[in-house]
């Protein structure tokens, strides 16, 4: 006997910018977390659509869309809320993962919701949703010593600093993907903040 039911559908949307000289920035750890994401997920950005580039995947009765904003930061919101429109997606299946330089090198904090901060690809995307009622995975990436802070988060990322990256990498994406699973996100942030 078939199942019925609804297919739920999950956004998951990593903050950067396309060029590639700023692949291996510290303002792209958005777009590097979902890389590892999509990985254990199995999947591959193969797709342009709505100014972003995406993975899509199924697993049962869910579907997942990895995406990666091709509008520069700034102007993220552009982009994440043409794919909420396309997908119709509910502000509780949406997750932003980004860059903050007020924490730590390599801290991963979870919200469930909240303001955009100082980022500014996180004030837009609120900005054009009109909400803060989403959640969102936050990855340290310090302060500057010795730059402006603008100089300093289109700076390539150093090897010490990636190395604590990817453990921070390897903690977001475990979390995404509880979330993913339909696990509460206050029970998330309790597991992995």
């Amino acid at each position: 006997m078939p199942m019925f039911g609804k297919t739920t559908t999950y956004l998951i949307v990593g903050l950067g910018n396309p060029d590639d000289k700023y692949r291996k920035t510290y303002h792209n750890v958005g777009f590097l977390c979902l890389d590892e994401i999509a990985r254990k997920l199995n999947t591959a950005f193969n797709k342009g659509e709505c100014r972003a580039i995406t993975a899509h995947v199924k697993k049962e009765k869910i579907k997942i869309i990895l995406a990666k904003p091709i509008t520069y930061m700034n102007l993220s919101g552009e982009a994440v809320n043409e794919l909420i429109r396309k997908y119709k997606i509910e502000s509780d299946k949406f997750l932003v993962v980004y860059d903050d330089v007020d924490l730590p090198m390599g801290d991963v904090r979870i919200r469930a919701k909240g303001s955009g901060g100082t980022h500014n690809g996180m004030k837009d995307i609120i900005a054009k949703t009109h909400t803060e009622e989403f959640a969102r995975i936050r990855i340290g990436i310090g302060q500057p010593i010795v730059c402006e802070l603008a100089d300093y988060v289109l700076s390539k990322i150093s090897e010490k600093d990636m190395s604590m990256l990817k453990t921070a990498f390897e903690i977001a994406s475990d979390a995404v993907i509880d979330f993913l699973v339909g696990t509460d996100i206050i029970k998330v942030m309790q597991k992995y903040n």
